[in-house]
């Protein structure tokens, strides 16, 4: 008897998921255990385990689809039972007719792509090219069995160009094959001795269809544009901002990155000193701790600094709890573990929740300068950016420095300027003088 692989319970809040990814296919052997589909929802991925040990007999819900908790994902039929042919999804075809010359079948209203060269279009054995494995219902290719899902025009680029799309790394959701993936791919092709394609001008303007793509919003990035709305809305958000010289902190990594390294397993990274800085900022300006209630305001006497860090979905912001408590050596541990983490998707519900301060870096990836923008309902949020050597006046001479510019945005409604410039002031003194943060005076 089938037995049924339900949505399980999601945490507080939580009700409903999208189908990310399933790793097993109707008719593979799964274990009693073993991860056989993927959840995305607005703050976490979880894996759904198979109930028992078995093989899979159906899959109800497809990548892409909703679901909500409790919901019936699919069914395993356990033991040596093998899933019958009525439970399996409709599978595209595996004799289409072979595909024809691009030349012979593009519609003049397509911009064409180089011709293949006729090597390309079929195997030396005669048989058919990978393009030919594209399935008739429009959205997915076959390859040995496997299932590649591709959008209607990187299908139609496919097709002409004789690609072969298992060989197509796609970029879209569930590694979904979008027309940019394909016409990658076939700029990427070199055929030894082939002569050079021929351009073919399209003769008609290009049909609007090809021009756009829309795909739906992840859980992720839907609720963080919830919450980034509802911080402008609901908050008077103000930046300042300042510069600090990095000339110290670089001279100590210097120093000590190797012994560092090695003794603690993890590297010394800008990090630590910014949140012993911002923890040392927010006992002198409890203000940037706190939060409005209401019409009250709530100061928290404990210190949960969020770190925002990229992941495979997106921004997220995992909390070190009690940081106050930590020392440099045990925050960029955990920096490096939430970090780990998020980009493998392993992130839970309680490293997300909660915290009630946040630095930002948008340096790693090169930035500048930015207004970075509150984090619900905390009221202030540090944005750090890139180290760039600048020359700087020291006592009278120009001399070269690195520096980077700090931003801190925050609730004008609780927090007044001479407030959160003097915060600022304070964490550019920590930095620039890196023993306050040992002796913290």
């Amino acid at each position: 008897m089938a037995i049924d692989l339900t949505v399980p319970q999601l945490g507080e809040s939580i009700v409903e998921a999208v189908v990310s990814k399933w790793n097993k296919q109707v008719g593979d052997a799964v274990k009693a255990d073993e991860p056989l589909v993927v959840l995305e929802t607005d703050k976490v991925t979880v894996d759904v385990p198979s109930p028992a040990g078995g093989s899979l007999m159906q899959i109800a819900h497809q990548e892409g689809d909703r679901v909500k908790v409790g919901d019936v994902l699919g069914s395993i039929a356990p033991g040596g039972q093998q899933a019958s042919a009525s439970s399996a999804p409709s599978a595209p075809a595996k004799s289409p007719a072979p595909a024809a010359s691009p030349q012979a079948t593009a519609p003049a209203a397509q911009i064409a792509r180089p011709a293949p060269s006729p090597t390309g279009a079929t195997s030396s054995d005669g048989g058919q090219s990978p393009a030919s494995a594209i399935s008739s219902d429009g959205g997915r290719a076959t390859d040995g069995g496997r299932s590649t899902p591709l959008t209607p025009v990187a299908r139609r680029v496919v097709e002409q160009n004789a690609l072969d799309p298992s060989k197509i790394r796609g970029s879209g959701p569930s590694g979904r094959i979008l027309k940019d993936d394909a016409l990658h791919a076939l700029d990427a092709r070199t055929v030894p001795g082939a002569p050079a394609p021929t351009r073919i001008e399209p003769k008609a303007p290009r049909a609007t269809g090809e021009r756009e793509e829309r795909v739906k919003m992840s859980p992720l990035r839907r609720r963080v544009a919830e919450r980034l709305l509802a911080a402008q809305s609901n908050a008077a958000i103000l930046t300042t901002f300042n510069e600090v010289d990095m000339s110290e902190v670089m001279a100590l990594r210097k120093a000590y990155q190797e012994k560092f390294q090695a003794r603690y397993g993890v590297k010394l990274g800008l990090m630590s000193f910014f949140v012993r800085a911002a923890l040392e900022a927010l006992r002198a300006f409890p203000e940037l701790n706190a939060e409005i209630d209401g019409d009250e305001v709530v100061f928290k006497h404990y210190y949960d600094i969020g770190v925002a860090v990229s992941g495979s979905r997106g921004l997220v912001v995992p909390v070190i709890r009690d940081a106050d408590r930590l020392s440099m050596s045990e925050i960029e541990q955990q920096v490096a573990d939430l970090a780990a983490k998020a980009r493998s998707d392993r992130l839970t519900l309680q490293d997300l929740q909660g915290g009630t301060f946040t630095i930002t870096n948008g340096g790693v990836f090169g930035s500048m300068l930015s207004t970075p923008i509150l984090n619900p309902p905390q009221s202030a949020i540090l944005g750090m950016h890139n180290v760039v050597e600048r020359p700087v006046v020291r006592d009278g001479q120009v001399v070269i420095r690195p520096i980077m510019y700090l931003a801190v945005s925050y609730d004008h409604r609780l927090i007044d300027g001479r407030e959160a410039v003097q915060f600022l002031v304070r964490i550019k003194e920590c930095v620039e003088s890196p023993e306050r943060l040992l002796l913290e005076v």
